[in-house]
């Protein structure tokens, strides 16, 4: 399969749905809906909510609420990037080629923004228009893994790890922690609620779980590479922010080629987890393979 041209439909699904979903820039209060709108619409990869909908093509269904459960990991992702970006924690000029949401809006009103697309990601799970057609039990489940995959002991956690190494001389483990956080436990959600939506047995939760969490190591270490080796253009931000901040990644520990080698271990080991699978878990197969791949 060509993943480039299933990336690229699933991300103009993904950005119609989003923009139906959106409150309209026009909407009171037109200043807070024009800042949401602004950083969630301004491009991205999409990939963890494609990440939710090839879970579920895996398992060879399209399960009821899908799109709404898959976008609403971009809801969160997006307003992580903005309190990120603030500059109370990582202070960012760029993101996505564009100004951070609070060089245009402010910093009150980029905080606001993020947290009304964390209020609406809980809101697109359980409006019953959209979720028509899941079961309830289900749909608390699905509910309950976004909280647990973005909340304190999730992404937030890890927010929090990282402030806390900032010009400390931290050990690979804690390095390891941080990331399996931060950046791993929302995409561990996005596979398991695409996973959990098509009625994913034990056996195969598991196996797409493990898959999750290797990639989403993966996808750290990449963007650890890309942040030495990457250029503004390629990144939409500027590069080796992360040796500024006094922050150590793994090229730090591994060196740039050693790092791109660990990720190249994640990738085949992630892959190897889907062996029980058929063909129609060649998405998640091929977005493995992309994540390393990839210049942004």
């Amino acid at each position: 399969m060509n993943i480039k041209d299933y990336l690229e439909q699933k991300r103009i699904d993904v950005d119609r749905f989003l923009d139906q979903v959106s409150p309209p820039a026009t909407t009171p209060p037109t200043t807070l809906h024009e800042s949401m709108r602004y950083s969630l619409m301004a491009g991205g990869k999409r990939i963890r909510p494609i990440l939710t909908i090839a879970a579920a093509e895996a398992l060879g269904t399209t399960p009821p609420g899908l799109m709404a459960v898959a976008c609403s990991l971009e809801f969160i992702h997006t307003y992580s990037l903005i309190h990120d970006d603030l500059p109370a924690m990582d202070n960012d000029d760029f993101r996505r080629g564009k100004p951070t949401n609070h060089k245009v809006y402010g910093d009150a009103m980029a905080i606001l923004a993020g947290d009304a697309l964390l209020t609406m990601a809980f809101d697109l799970c359980s409006r019953p228009d959209l979720m028509k057609g899941c079961d309830p039990v289900r749909q608390v489940r699905l509910i309950q893994e976004l909280a647990y995959g973005s909340g304190n002991l999730g992404m937030v956690g890890g927010q929090v790890f990282d402030i806390q190494a900032e010009n400390k001389d931290i050990d690979l483990a804690t390095l390891q922690n941080i990331h399996k956080h931060k950046t791993g436990m929302l995409m561990r959600a996005a596979v398991r609620m695409g996973a959990i939506a098509a009625g994913a047995t034990e056996p195969q939760l598991a196996n797409l779980t493990g898959y999750a969490e290797d990639i989403g190591l993966a996808f750290q270490i990449a963007d650890d590479v890309l942040n030495v080796t990457g250029t503004r253009e390629e990144l939409g931000k500027n590069p080796n922010t992360d040796a500024e901040r006094g922050k150590k990644t793994y090229p730090t520990f591994y060196g740039v080629d050693g790092a791109k080698k660990l990720a190249d271990e994640c990738v085949d080991r992630a892959i190897a987890r889907l062996s029980s699978f058929s063909p129609a878990a060649d998405p998640l197969r091929e977005i493995a393979r992309y994540i390393t791949s990839r210049k942004n």
